[in-house]
């Protein structure tokens, strides 16, 4: 958190704005340089402070690529579940489905952090893809409500997408 104060109080960077082109005020601002696999190598490095490795989370967001996103996948090896959670919710505003397959086993994955579970079900939603319908409704009355409920948000949202898709057109 310091670090972060720091980077405002000083303004280090002027580049790097207050709020996200996703409309969100990330809690820690992306790097100006760097590379998808320099950004990626950190992610589980639990040696590395973690402000430096969600700086690297919002850099790959920002990078929007098919391999920007399968590098933040790969940060779901992380022993840290607020990295973890953080990966899923930036995933979810990437809307990108090459990542449903990991999402899918991030839900499935019993022995994770419920919380990261949850973020996982919304993302899915938020990708807007209706081929991952049927496993939101399978976990759609699973016993921990955070599970149970983030399915069934995230199905709402489908059903949403799918309508407005239809009366758009």
């Amino acid at each position: 958190m310091l670090t972060r104060l720091d980077l405002l109080v000083n303004k280090v960077s002027k580049s790097i704005p207050e709020v996200s082109e996703y409309g969100s005020v990330d809690p820690a601002p992306p790097l100006t340089s760097g590379s998808i696999t320099e950004w990626s190598e950190s992610l589980c490095d639990d040696t590395i402070p973690m402000f430096q490795r969600m700086r690297n989370v919002f850099s790959l967001r920002n990078e929007r690529s098919d391999q920007a996103c399968l590098a933040l996948c790969n940060g779901f090896n992380s022993s840290s579940a607020l990295l973890r959670h953080e990966i899923a919710y930036v995933l979810g505003q990437m809307q990108n489905p090459v990542v449903l397959p990991t999402l899918t086993e991030v839900l499935k994955n019993e022995l994770e952090h419920v919380m990261v579970r949850h973020e996982a079900a919304e993302a899915m939603g938020a990708i807007g893809d209706e081929s991952i319908k049927p496993i939101l409704e399978e976990y759609s009355s699973h016993p921990l409500p955070e599970i149970a409920e983030s399915c069934q948000v995230a199905i709402d949202l489908l059903n949403w997408v799918k309508a407005k898709e239809w009366h758009d057109s």
